[in-house]
């Protein structure tokens, strides 16, 4: 039962850190590092992460500054921020290049947040799932009699607390980026 239990409790921690993975991605009125994580280079034919062929920083709130490695490397970081769906103009003097982060409109941040809120019901369905299953195992090894009916339903209300942990910290997690969206 502790296996169940075990296994239920990482697959639902794994769609909760998935879900803040893809909420780092969505884009706020700040400029911030994480932003550029799925940007990728063509670096002398292979894709490579903008993170390993350049420093990048956060000047202010506005502005973000890749300092490459490689400065042959300019053109082709310009191309790949450019390709990116950040709606970024990069700005290259030679040795660094600035991105300035434009404002968001509020029809952006209403579609942003909106994406948060998929993003969450997908996390939701993962956790959903994860009891599912569980439900299913206890109810199996309880037929099977290696489960008494007492451990059966106790099994099950740990199962249901588990869900309600990770349900509640999805939420929390998508009000706070939805609150990180809409700030202006």
């Amino acid at each position: 039962m502790k296996q169940v239990f075990a296994e239920t409790e990482e697959k639902m921690k794994l769609a909760v850190e998935h879900l803040h993975s893809d909420l780092k991605r969505l884009r706020t009125g700040r400029a911030s590092v994480t932003m550029l994580d799925h940007v990728t280079v063509d670096y002398y034919g292979n894709p490579t992460p903008l993170k390993n062929v350049a420093t990048v920083t956060v000047v202010d709130a506005t502005m973000l500054m890749a300092q490459p490695w490689d400065h042959g490397q300019i053109p082709a970081i310009e191309r790949a921020l450019l390709k990116s769906d950040l709606g970024v103009n990069p700005q290259n003097d030679g040795k660094v290049i600035r991105i300035p982060v434009p404002q968001l409109t509020e029809e952006r941040r209403k579609e942003l947040v909106k994406k948060a809120h998929d993003l969450a019901e997908h996390a939701r369905t993962g956790v959903r799932l994860a009891r599912r299953e569980a439900n299913e195992r206890l109810k199996k090894l309880e037929k099977d009699h290696k489960l008494g009916q007492d451990e059966e339903h106790r099994g099950l209300e740990e199962v249901q607390k588990l869900h309600d942990r990770y349900i509640e910290e999805i939420g929390a997690a998508v009000e706070h980026k939805e609150k990180d969206i809409l700030t202006v």
